[in-house]
């Protein structure tokens, strides 16, 4: 299988299972420092990039809103000075789907 930041996503149905179990474990394991996050009832990837000013923290966040487009799968995006919080999830399946670890795998590779 090919790393997740070279996939690309793919189209999720309403009637798409969330990621659980030991594939939610395989992937968090390829991510890093993101967290699982509820918000409510639904499960979320969420990270904060730290940057050296307000400037930079746009700069990532533009970049983030331009792989969202590209890859028409849209996060919650939360700019600050000097931090960008980042947090991606599925809303038609209200979960985490393989579109949302390839997406956060890409905003790493973008920091």
């Amino acid at each position: 299988m090919k790393p997740l930041q070279q996939q690309q996503c793919s189209l999720c149905r309403a009637d798409s299972a969330p990621v659980m179990g030991a594939e939610l474990d395989g992937l968090m394991g390829e991510l890093g420092d993101w967290q699982l996050q509820m918000q409510g009832s639904v499960q979320q990837l969420e990270k904060l990039f730290s940057f050296s000013g307000y400037a930079e923290a746009m700069a990532f966040t533009q970049r983030v809103g331009e792989l969202a487009e590209a890859e028409d799968h849209h996060p919650a995006i939360l700019t600050e000075w000097g931090k960008v919080r980042v947090t991606w999830w599925t809303h038609t399946i209200k979960g985490l789907h393989i579109n949302d670890f390839i997406c956060a795998a890409k905003t790493n590779q973008l920091a």
